[in-house]
């Protein structure tokens, strides 16, 4: 009798321990940091920090992500696409993270597919987040500085919008004077952002289940092993940083692939790292 129980011992031991780890790759916020560095960025930007947040999918992680923010004591949060979720999850847990945050620094918020597919929803969504004091792109830019330097920040929406191209936006809108650091949620249209010197992306959420030694498995828009899953790459002169993402959509699990916040810090002159 007590050898038929072993198996079954096993068996439950088994699921325990996947619904931990599951759980623990899930819910687990990781910090991923990179310094940025570019001619045009004058001194008083050297320290500067970016935080960067993106694919949240109306998830606020009990409130974990914002006090994780608050931690890094960043200069300026950026807001990647998909805020929200257009199939699931209450839009106003992605509205008031968005306002908490703007306790912490300046916000500014770029637009991804999600958001196109609430259709006439997401202007009273953006409307909400002017409201609250985050400053939506829209095919539009700002200026930001700090002491006598300065960068210019860009936003585009995603495609699903069926805006303006983002090549021609980024043509009109970009300052030759200034670095110009670009919100664009699609890592695979890279070619389409000639003209920033930094690109912040999303959407391909690290590939979702990342293999060793290969990387993610897959990512919209890119289908299986994705070029563009998360990290660093030089495309060109063009710097382009993918998040890894937070939050999940259509398949509701990360393995190996922990959610993820992107600091960047900006320098003066010298590489990317």
């Amino acid at each position: 009798m007590k050898a038929k129980k072993i198996p079954i011992f096993l068996c439950l031991l088994c699921v325990m321990l996947t619904a931990v780890f599951l759980h623990w790759q899930n819910r687990t916020i990781s910090v991923s940091e990179y310094t940025y560095s570019h001619p045009l960025l004058g001194q008083d930007l050297d320290g500067f920090a970016i935080a960067f947040v993106s694919d949240l999918h109306s998830d606020d992680f009990d409130g974990r992500l914002l006090d994780k923010l608050k931690a890094l004591e960043p200069d300026l949060i950026l807001l990647g696409g998909d805020l929200l979720d257009c199939r699931h999850g209450d839009p106003q847990v992605a509205l008031d993270f968005a306002a908490a945050c703007t306790q912490i620094a300046g916000v500014y918020y770029a637009p991804g597919n999600h958001e196109a597919n609430t259709g006439k929803d997401y202007a009273d969504f953006a409307r909400s987040l002017e409201e609250s004091g985050v400053r939506v792109l829209f095919n539009s830019g700002a200026e930001i500085s700090k002491g006598e330097s300065r960068f210019y920040l860009l936003g585009v929406p995603d495609q699903a919008f069926h805006a303006e191209a983002a090549q021609d936006a980024i043509a009109r809108l970009r300052k030759n004077d200034l670095c110009n650091v670009l919100l664009a949620h699609r890592p695979e249209r890279i070619d389409s952002y000639a003209g920033a010197d930094l690109v912040l992306s999303g959407h391909a959420h690290g590939g979702q289940i990342r293999l060793p030694f290969v990387g993610g498995l897959i990512a919209p828009g890119q289908g299986f092993f994705p070029q563009y899953d998360g990290g660093c790459y030089r495309v060109g002169d063009t710097v382009l940083i993918v998040s890894r993402g937070l939050g999940n959509s259509v398949f509701p699990w990360r393995i190996f692939n922990l959610p993820e916040i992107v600091v960047v810090t900006l320098s003066g002159g010298g590489n990317t790292q």
